[in-house]
């Protein structure tokens, strides 16, 4: 009779509604000139509507649910702006398990297939842009946001008058010669736990501007490349960006090294150097509890 399961079945019905739901970590990359920033938004329409703008969050949503055949929210542990790129994006989602319904005529796609094929699969269908490097199961209180303890961010300049050409999307060209060393020194001074609001965008939304800075290393990577890698457990709205602006007119000698230090004790957004494009930007790594820490000045 429809709707009636046998003995076994409402067993298996049980023990799947006890049973926490299967849950999956993912390790994402983008390109991120394209889209509108990680978290998903829309915008109105003529017509008084409203329709979505293109975020990662709504495509790996989307490549997601056209493989597990179900809706699913993808929580993302970075809400990186648009423009700002990401080699290791942090994210789970979770699905619900049909198992127990004796009506299910096979098996949910994500219990037939191992997490690397499942991987593989979401891939095929996410945009060139966007790529799911890693996947695997994980217990179903994780917790992108809250359980991570330090992210590192990587800012990468182009300098000289030369255009960059290949790689444009992906650097901010600086046309006069930097003195990273310079810059190295003043980097120094946002290390440690500081009222970051002269670093903060306006109307950042947070109840406090104090964060703590774990890493701050400015390196010479070539004749015409200096990297900029800051590490924290959080950051404010624009924060990275403006720090390395500040760190940029360091190295063009329009700001002292001091400079950082100033702007820290003042809280005035006006003693910090300028916010840098977001095409610079990258998000390179994050740890979690258990994980091994991360150098942000190893090469």
């Amino acid at each position: 009779m429809v709707g009636v399961f046998s003995r076994a079945g409402r067993r298996r019905a049980a023990c799947a509604r006890m049973a926490p739901m299967p849950r999956f970590r993912m390790t994402i990359a983008y390109d991120g000139s394209a889209f509108h920033g990680w978290q998903k938004q829309d915008r109105p329409t003529a017509g008084g509507g409203r329709e979505p703008l293109r975020t990662v969050q709504g495509a790996v949503e989307d490549a997601v649910r056209s493989v597990v055949r179900q809706a699913v929210q993808v929580q993302g542990a970075s809400r990186t702006d648009a423009g700002v790129h990401a080699i290791a994006q942090t994210a789970a989602f979770t699905v619900s398990d049909p198992g127990g319904d004796e009506r299910a005529d096979r098996e949910p796609v994500w219990r037939r297939l191992t997490a690397d094929r499942l991987r593989l699969a979401i891939n095929s269908r996410l945009p060139t842009d966007v790529a799911l490097t890693a996947l695997a199961p994980t217990h179903d209180g994780f917790d992108p946001i809250g359980d991570c303890e330090e992210k590192g961010y990587r800012y990468t300049l182009h300098v000289g008058l030369d255009r960059p050409i290949f790689d444009r999307a992906f650097v901010h060209h600086v046309r006069t010669e930097l003195d990273a060393e310079r810059m190295a020194r003043a980097a120094a001074g946002f290390v440690g736990e500081h009222d970051f609001a002269a670093f903060a965008a306006a109307g950042h939304g947070r109840l406090t501007t104090v964060r703590r800075v774990t890493g701050c290393a400015v390196r010479r990577a070539g004749p015409t490349r200096v990297e900029i890698d800051v590490a924290g457990q959080g950051f404010l709205h624009h924060m990275v960006r403006i720090m390395a602006g500040t760190l940029v007119e360091v190295g063009r000698g329009r700001l002292t090294p001091d400079a950082v230090v100033r702007a820290l004790a003042s809280g005035d957004r006006r003693d910090a150097g300028p916010t840098l494009p977001a095409c610079g930007l990258c998000l390179m790594w994050m740890r979690y509890r258990g994980e091994n820490p991360v150098l942000v000045d190893s090469p």
